[in-house]
Order: C-alpha cells, then sequence, then structure tokens
C-alpha cells in the first residue's frame, strides 16, 4: 500500500508542476504575442481604441450641431 500511496504522490507531483509549468509558458507566449501586436500597431501609426472613441464622439456633436444650423435656416428663410 506504501508504495502505491508513493506512486500516487510522485504522479501527483509530476502532474501539478506539469500544469504550473503550462500555466507559465501560455503567460509567456500571451505576453509575447501582445507586445509583438503592440509593435506592428505602432509601425502602422493606428488609433488606440480610446482614441477612436473619442473621436467618434466629437464628430457625432459636430453633426448635432450641424443639423440644428440647417434646421434654423430652413425656419428663418423669409417667404415672398
Amino acid at each position: 500500500m506504501s508504495k502505491s500511496r508513493f506512486v500516487f504522490d510522485k504522479f501527483a507531483k509530476l502532474i501539478e508542476q506539469g500544469l504550473i509549468n503550462y500555466k507559465d509558458v501560455s503567460d509567456e507566449i500571451i505576453s509575447v504575442l501582445k507586445s509583438k501586436r503592440d509593435e506592428i500597431v505602432f509601425k502602422m501609426k493606428l488609433a488606440s481604441k480610446e482614441e477612436v472613441n473619442v473621436l467618434n464622439k466629437r464628430i457625432s456633436n459636430l453633426e448635432k450641431k450641424l443639423d440644428s444650423q440647417i434646421k434654423r435656416r430652413k425656419t428663418n428663410k423669409a417667404k415672398k
């Protein structure tokens, strides 16, 4: 019984170390891929998501202002 327990303990430790190593390796791979992605984005001079969202809000505000100005012009025309 003690031999089988010894074997199971060694097997459990081996699996545990394998899972820990797998987790470390997968985290390292993900960080490398993220850094490569960031390098590519920097080289292509792309805007970040936050910058795009800010620009979209500014554009929508400008469109609202233009729409309101166009409506004012239509209502302020003099009748002949």
